[in-house]
C-alpha cells in the first residue's frame, strides 16, 4: 500500500474520527516496516556453526563411515540425535528472546502525539496518526509523520537522523503550500528541487527527527513506510549487537575454560594413542579398519573432554536470563530499551534523579497566587491585560477534558484558569500571537509577544528571580516579593513569577511584574522508603534539579537525606569550580539546584571518572546529555521523545521505586548467571576429571558421547532455564554494589567449583573402580553410574539455587516454579533414556528399588550443603 498522500486538503482544524478513520484504511498503520529479517531455516543452521558442533558432527561423520562397515549404526543415530536436539533447543530459545524484544521494541509505536480530532486537542499513539491529521509539535517531541508546517514560532529540528544536521530552522513557506491544499507537486522530491539552499525544505517536518526548539503545527502527507525514513528503514532500525562488561567477562571465562580444555584433550588423545600404539600388537598388522577405530575411540575421548570442558551453555543463559528479565521488569514499570541496562543496573553506585516526576507525583495544582497592585500604565493610557491573558497566550499545554497534555506546570495554571471561570481556547483563538521564544533552561523563561486589540504586548513567565530581575520594582515591592517566596520555596513549592510590558520588540527588560505564583506537588508516598533502601545498597542519591535551592533542600529533608553546607551547590556554583577541585566536591554533593544541562552532564562525567557506576533520571531534552552518558539513562514515560531515545530505560511510572526495582532485578541477574556458572563449571570439572581417570583405570568410556550429550543438554538448556527463571531477592539490597573489576568467578566461587567437582569425581572414580575390578562391569553397572552422575548434579541443582545465601535452598521453592519444572524434567528424561534408551544410550532398565537407591546415595549432596548454610547462618548471626 502506498501511504504516501497524492493530494489532500488541508484542514487546519484537524480531521473528525470518521475521515482519521478514512484515511488510516487508505493509507495504512503509521508504522515502518522492520528491514527483512534472516529465513527462520538459515538461523537454524547457523546453529551448527558454533565450534562444538562442528567437532561433533565430524565425530558423527567418522562414525557413520565405520557404521558402514561395522553395522552399527546405533550410538550414530544418537549422536545426530543428540546434536540435533541441542541445536533446536538453543534455537528455540533465542527466537523466544528475539520475539520478547520485538513486543518491546513495539511498545514505542505506541507513544502519545498531539494532534486535533474533532476541533479538539487530543493524544492519539504514534501508530494512529494518518495523512491529512494536524499534529502539534514542540520542544523534546520526535516527529511522527512527514508533513508541511503551516504554523511555526522559532521551530528548529534535528535532522541528524536523515542529514546529520543537528539544528535545522523551519519556517511556514507559503509558496511550498497553499492554505487550500496540498498537491501531487508538493510531494518532498518536488520540492526539493527548488530547495539548493538545504538538504530538506524549510517548511517540511521528517518522522523521526527531533523538535529542538519552538513549536508548530503540522499537515501530516506521508505515514509509515512512505515518509523520507521509511525509504532507509532496513538501515535506520538495525539493531546492533551491544557488548557489555559481562558480556565480556563471560567471554574471558569461555575462552580460558575452552583453552584448558582444549589442552588436555589433545594430550589425552596424543597419550592415550601413543601408549595404544606401541603396546598393543594390532598396530603390526593391516587391520586398518581396525586401526581406525581405535583412533576414533580416542578421538571421541578426545571430543568429549572438549565438549565437557567448554560452558558453550553460557551465551544462552546469559541470553535468557535478559529476555526474562526485560519481560518481568516490564511487569515493574521498567521498559528496558538496551539489553545491557539490566544487568549494569546491579552495579550501579551513585543514582543522579531529578525532582519533578520522579521523587514528586507531577500532579502539579497552583497552591497560591499573590496578584500585585500594578493598576494602570498612564504613559501608555492603556490597561494592563487580564491575568487570564498572560496564563491562556504565554502557555502551549491543552487540557483534554480532565486530562492535561502538555507540560504539568502549565496544565495546572490552565486549570486554575478554568477553575476561576476563563476560556483559556476562546483567548487565544481571539489574539493573534506574533512571535514566542519557548521556555529552556538557560534562560529559565518564556516569552510570548501578542496583538492584544490592536495594540502588541510582551507577556513573561519563569523562574522568580530572573523574572524580577528583568521588572522596574521598589526595594520594598522587591523585599516583599521575595520572603513571600522564600516562604513557599520552604515548603517545597515550585514559584512562578508572571511579567507584562506593551512593546514592539522582543526585549525582555523594564517589565511590570503581574503576579506570583506557588505550584505544588507532593511528594510520592514510596519515595522515602526507596530512599533508605538506596542507602542500605550502598548507593548514594544525588538530587539535580532546576528549583531553587530552598525547594530542592526541602524534599531533601522530606525523604530522609541529611544535609550539610558542603552537600548543597548550586548549577552556576558548580560551574565555577576549577575540575580538580569539582573532582573532590562530587562525591559529598547530595543536591545541586538550578542545575543546567551541561552542569548535570558534568557532574555525570566527574563522577564516572571517580570509578562510580552512574545512573541518571531525566524527562526533558535538556536531561539528554546527561542521559547519554551515564552508564545507565533512565528517562520518564511521561518525558519527552528526546530523553527517551537517549536512555537506556525507561520508568513507565515515573517513580523513583522502579529506580529500586531495577537494581534490585540488576542485581539478581547477576547473581543467577553465576549460580548457572557454579553450576555448570562442576558438572564440567567432574566430567573431565571422569573421562581421564577412567581411561587411567582402564575403563573404555565411562560416559558414552551420547550420555554426555544429554547431560549436556540438561545441565546446559534445562540448568539455564531453571536459575535464570529465579524471581529477584530482596536481601541483595542489603549487600554493597559489586566492583567492575570483580571477575564473575568470585575466589570463594571458584574453591566451591573444585571442592564439589573434587567430592564428585572421587566419588565416582570409586564407583567406576568398585564396579570394573570387584563387582564386575557390565551395562547395569554402567547406567547406575550414568543414574548417579546424573543424580549427583540434580541435587547439586538445589545448592546452585543457594549460592551465595545462607538461606536453605528448599525455601521458597513453591515459588521457584520454573526450578521445579526444570527438576522435574530432568527426572522424567533420565528415567525415560534409562528404561528406553538401549543400546543408543548404552542403558538397560532399572527396578524401583535400584532407582531409591540411587536417590537416597546422592541426596547428601544437598544436605552437606544445607548444613554448610545452616553454620554460615549461625556464624553470621549467631541465630538457627
Amino acid at each position: 500500500m502506498d501511504n504516501k498522500t497524492d493530494g489532500c486538503d488541508i484542514n487546519r482544524t484537524g480531521l473528525t474520527g470518521v475521515q482519521a478513520a478514512e484515511n488510516r484504511l487508505k493509507y495504512g498503520d503509521n508504522v515502518l516496516t522492520p528491514p527483512a529479517r534472516t529465513s527462520m531455516w538459515l538461523l537454524y543452521i547457523e546453529k551448527y556453526d558454533d565450534p562444538i558442533i562442528r567437532i561433533l558432527l565430524v565425530a558423527a561423520a567418522v562414525s557413520l563411515a565405520l557404521a558402514f562397515v561395522n553395522g552399527e549404526f546405533v550410538e550414530t543415530v544418537g549422536i545426530f540425535f543428540a546434536i540435533f536436539l541441542a541445536t533446536t533447543i538453543g534455537f528455540f530459545f533465542e527466537r523466544d528472546a528475539a520475539r520478547k524484544f520485538d513486543v518491546l521494541t513495539a511498545i514505542g509505536e505506541e507513544q502519545p502525539v498531539k494532534v486535533v480530532r474533532d476541533g479538539k486537542v487530543c493524544e492519539i499513539a504514534r501508530r494512529e496518526v494518518t495523512v491529512g491529521d494536524v499534529v502539534m509539535v514542540e520542544v523534546g517531541d520526535e516527529v511522527p509523520a512527514d508533513g508541511f508546517l503551516f504554523e511555526a514560532t522559532d521551530l528548529q529540528i534535528d535532522e541528524s537522523a536523515l542529514t546529520g544536521e543537528p539544528v535545522t530552522d523551519k519556517y511556514v513557506n507559503e509558496s511550498h503550500v497553499s492554505t487550500a491544499a496540498v498537491s501531487e507537486n508538493s510531494s518532498i522530491d518536488n520540492v526539493m528541487r527548488n530547495a539548493d539552499e538545504a538538504a530538506y525544505p524549510a517548511d517540511m517536518l521528517l518522522r523521526s527527527t527531533m523538535v529542538m526548539n519552538g513549536n508548530g503545527r503540522m499537515v501530516v502527507t506521508a505515514v509509515g513506510d512512505g515518509t523520507e525514513i521509511g525509504r532507509v528503514a532496513h538501515d535506520a532500525t538495525e539493531l546492533t549487537a551491544v557488548k557489555t562488561p559481562l558480556n565480556r567477562q563471560l567471554d574471558r571465562l569461555a575462552s580460558m575454560i575452552s583453552k584448558v580444555g582444549v589442552t588436555v584433550a589433545m594430550a589425552a588423545f596424543v597419550v592415550f594413542l601413543g601408549h595404544d600404539v606401541l603396546t598393543q600388537p594390532l598396530w603390526h598388522t593391516d587391520d586398518y579398519v581396525q586401526m581406525a577405530g581405535v583412533v576414533l575411540r580416542y578421538f571421541m575421548m578426545a571430543v568429549t573432554l572438549i565438549v565437557m570442558a567448554v560452558p558453550e551453555g553460557l551465551p544462552m543463559a546469559v541470553t535468557l536470563a535478559l529476555a526474562l528479565n526485560m519481560r518481568r521488569m516490564l511487569k515493574s514499570n521498567n521498559l528496558v530499551r538496551k539489553l545491557h541496562a539490566c544487568e549494569t543496573m546491579g552495579a550501579v553506585t551513585v543514582i543522579c534523579t531529578d525532582k519533578t516526576g520522579t521523587l514528586t507525583q507531577n500532579k502539579m495544582r497552583v497552591n497560591e497566587i499573590e496578584v500585585l497592585p500594578v493598576g494602570d500604565d498612564s504613559k501608555s493610557g492603556y490597561s494592563f491585560p487580564s491575568l487570564a491573558l498572560s496564563f491562556a497566550l504565554n502557555t502551549t499545554a491543552e487540557l483534554d477534558d480532565s486530562r492535561g497534555i502538555g507540560n504539568p506546570t502549565e496544565v495546572a495554571l490552565l486549570r486554575w484558569l478554568t477553575g476561576h471561570g476563563a476560556d483559556y481556547r476562546a483567548l487565544r483563538a481571539s489574539v493573534p500571537i506574533e512571535e514566542r521564544l519557548p521556555f529552556s533552561t538557560e534562560r529559565k523563561y518564556m516569552a510570548t509577544l501578542c496583538d492584544v486589540d490592536g495594540v502588541r504586548w510582551l507577556f513573561v513567565k519563569g523562574a522568580p528571580e530572573i523574572v524580577m530581575a528583568r521588572c522596574v520594582m521598589t526595594d520594598e515591592e522587591r523585599t516583599r516579593v521575595t520572603g513571600m517566596l522564600a516562604g513557599w520555596q520552604n515548603k517545597a513549592m515550585r514559584t512562578l513569577a508572571f511579567a507584562c510590558r506593551r512593546c514592539d520588540t522582543m526585549e525582555v527588560s523594564d517589565m511590570t511584574l503581574q503576579c506570583v505564583a506557588a505550584i505544588s506537588d507532593p511528594l510520592r508516598e514510596e519515595v522515602p522508603d526507596a530512599i533508605r533502601s538506596c542507602i542500605s545498597a550502598g548507593i548514594n542519591v544525588k538530587i539535580v534539579t532546576g528549583d531553587t535551592s530552598a525547594t530542592a533542600m526541602e524534599i531533601a529533608r522530606q525523604i530522609g537525606m541529611s544535609l550539610t553546607a558542603e552537600s548543597v551547590i548550586t548549577g552556576p556554583e558548580f560551574a565555577a569550580l576549577g575540575d580538580d577541585e569539582a573532582l573532590e566536591r562530587v562525591s559529598e554533593i547530595r543536591v545541586m539546584s538550578r542545575a543546567r544541562p551541561a552542569d548535570k552532564q558534568r557532574l555525570v562525567n566527574l563522577l564516572q571518572r571517580r570509578g562510580e557506576v552512574v545512573a541518571v533520571t531525566g524527562d526533558g531534552t535538556n536531561d539528554a546529555p546527561a542521559l547519554n552518558h551515564a552508564h545507565v539513562g533512565l528517562s520518564l514515560g511521561s518525558g519527552t521523545s528526546v530523553a527517551k531515545n537517549a536512555s537506556d530505560m525507561t520508568l513507565i511510572d515515573d517513580s523513583f521505586n522502579s529506580i529500586v526495582s531495577a537494581v534490585e532485578w540488576g542485581r539478581s541477574l547477576y547473581n543467577n548467571i553465576r549460580r548457572f556458572i557454579f553450576f555448570q563449571l562442576v558438572v564440567n570439572v567432574t566430567a573431565l576429571l571422569l573421562v581421564l581417570g577412567g581411561s587411567f583405570i582402564g575403563t573404555e568410556m565411562p560416559l558414552t558421547i551420547t550420555q554426555i550429550l544429554w547431560v549436556n543438554l540438561i545441565m546446559d538448556t534445562f540448568a539455564a532455564m531453571a536459575l535464570a527463571s529465579l524471581p529477584p531477592e530482596k536481601e541483595v539490597m542489603n549487600d554493597r554494589p559489586r566492583s567492575q573489576a570483580d571477575f564473575i568467578v568470585s575466589r570463594s566461587m571458584a574453591r566451591a567449583i573444585s571442592v564439589v567437582g573434587a567430592v564428585f569425581f572421587v566419588t565416582m572414580l570409586s564407583l567406576l573402580y568398585y564396579f570394573e575390578h570387584i563387582a564386575g562391569l557390565s551395562d547395569e553397572e554402567l547406567t547406575v553410574f550414568f543414574t548417579v552422575f546424573v543424580m549427583l548434579q540434580w541435587w547439586n541443582l538445589f545448592n546452585a539455587k543457594a549460592l551465595g545465601s545462607c538461606k536453605p535452598a528448599l525455601q521458597g521453592m513453591l515459588k521457584d516454579r520454573g526450578l521445579l519444572l526444570v527438576l522435574a524434567i530432568i527426572i522424567a528424561g533420565q528415567w525415560i533414556i534409562v528404561t528406553f534408551g538401549g543400546r543408543m544410550f548404552r542403558t538397560v532398565p532399572l527396578d524401583a528399588f535400584t532407582w531409591l537407591w540411587i536417590v537416597a546415595a546422592t541426596s547428601p549432596v544437598l544436605i552437606a550443603g544445607e548444613l554448610w548454610r545452616w553454620m554460615m547462618r549461625i556464624k553470621r548471626t549467631g541465630k538457627h
